[in-house]
C-alpha cells in the first residue's frame, strides 16, 4: 500500500536508518543535507524532492519502495522483533543466522522465471 503520510514516511525512514545502526547526522551528511532538515524530514513534518528522497535511499542503500510503502503492522513488528533478537545474539550465532537466511533468500530467487 502507497503511503502519502509523511509522519508514516518518516517513521520508516526512523526504522530503516536505526536498522543500519546510522544517526541522523550520518544519514543527512552523506546525502548532503542538513542535519535539521533531515531531522525534520524524519519527523514527517517537511515534505521531500524526489531527488532528496533519491539521495536518502542511496545513503540507506534502499529502495524508494521500502519508505514509500506499508506492510502490514503484523508483518512489519515481526521484522522487528527479529531484528532486535538478533542483533542481541553474540557474533557467531548472528553469522549464523545470516548465512541460513541467505540461504533462503537464494533458493527464493531460484524459483524466480528469468
Amino acid at each position: 500500500m502507497l503511503v502519502f503520510d509523511l509522519h508514516a514516511i518518516g517513521n520508516n525512514l526512523l526504522a530503516v536508518r536505526k536498522r543500519m545502526g546510522m544517526t541522523q547526522a550520518e544519514v543527512a551528511e552523506a546525502a548532503g543535507l542538513s542535519d535539521r532538515t533531515y531531522a525534520d524530514i524524519e519527523r514527517g513534518t517537511v515534505n521531500m524532492r524526489t531527488e532528496t528522497l533519491l539521495r536518502i535511499c542511496s545513503v540507506l542503500h534502499i529502495t524508494p519502495d521500502e519508505i514509500l510503502t506499508q506492510e502490514s503492522s503484523s508483518a512489519l513488528a515481526r521484522q522487528s522483533e527479529l531484528w532486535d533478537r538478533l542483533n542481541a545474539c553474540n557474533p557467531k550465532d548472528k553469522e549464523t543466522a545470516l548465512q541460513l537466511l541467505s540461504v533462503f533468500l537464494l533458493s527464493l530467487d531460484r524459483g524466480q522465471p528469468e
